[in-house]
């Protein structure tokens, strides 16, 4: 199944990139994807979003899977669907 991971924000100047499409395994989870794209990026994108074996992406970044938050979902093991559209994006700060 193919899914598409658009990058916003800070992400998307650290990987100079603004979207990816990934082919996972069908029944596969966020987790699984995350694991995917850090194993692409390495780790610049291990440092500052997701680790592989932790449970939550780091603080300053926002997942979202088709528009909904994925802390209202099932977090990083939200199952993901054919054609689903995940974004990353840096948290806004300022003062």
């Amino acid at each position: 199944m193919k899914v598409r991971v658009h990058y916003l924000g800070f992400i998307q100047n650290m990987l100079k990139k603004r979207e990816d499409e990934f082919e996972l395994r069908e029944g596969a989870l966020l987790s699984d994807l995350l694991n995917k794209i850090a194993g692409i990026y390495g780790e610049p994108f291990k440092k500052e979003v997701y680790e592989p074996g932790l449970k939550d992406v780091k603080t300053g970044f926002v997942v979202t899977v088709n528009g909904v938050l994925i802390g209202q979902l099932h977090g990083v093991e939200t199952r993901l669907n054919e054609g689903d559209s995940v974004i990353l994006m840096t948290l806004m700060s300022g003062g």
